[in-house]
């Protein structure tokens, strides 16, 4: 591989921490993975992409946002690429180069509002979710309909006792604070505490 063919695998290998160049496109990935019939471009040949230094294809496809991360693919992988991690670092990749189809926006505000709402209370806490999901949703999409379109299952999920109306915080959010700061480090340094 030339200087300019390593560049997407060397990208993909640190986010993913794996080693694309490994693959040797036995397609073992694709043919266990449940969501491939529904993808444009199967998990094989997602890394092939990457293997060709086609980034910006892979980065685009509508296959990223159909994984569901079952990790079928990694599992079955004989040289133990992980497939899915790649998928993952896929998506990061899209979100980064504003790339999201606009299908899979709603998507990206979703994990950003639940994972915002971990990183201040250290759990999740519903009300406060759905309350922040619905607002970016609004001022994103300027939608009445999306701020009101599930507010009678409100009152189910409460007689149901689905939905908790508060949760507390936390004690030691400065650990949740430290997992964070540890997963979104440039050296990806996860082993020590």
């Amino acid at each position: 591989m030339s200087t300019t063919e390593t560049d997407a695998s060397n990208a993909i290998d640190n986010l993913a921490h794996t080693r694309v160049e490994d693959c040797y496109q036995c397609g073992k990935c694709s043919a266990g993975c449940p969501m491939a019939e529904h993808m444009d471009l199967l998990p094989n040949q997602l890394i092939r992409l990457i293997q060709m230094d086609r980034l910006d294809k892979a980065v685009r496809s509508e296959a990223i946002w159909q994984c569901v991360s079952c990790l079928t693919c990694s599992t079955r992988c004989p040289k133990s690429v992980d497939c899915a991690a790649i998928l993952d670092a896929l998506r990061q990749m899209s979100i980064q180069r504003d790339c999201v189809s606009p299908r899979h926006r709603r998507t990206v505000l979703f994990q950003r509002a639940f994972l915002d709402n971990i990183r201040r209370n250290g759990r999740l806490r519903e009300l406060e979710l759905v309350g922040e999901f619905k607002m970016r949703g609004f001022f994103s999409d300027r939608s009445v309909a999306l701020l009101l379109k599930d507010a009678m299952l409100g009152p189910k999920m409460l007689k149901r006792r689905k939905l908790h109306l508060w949760s507390r915080r936390v004690k030691d959010r400065g650990v949740v604070r430290r997992i964070f700061e540890r997963c979104e480090s440039p050296d990806g340094d996860y082993s020590s505490e």
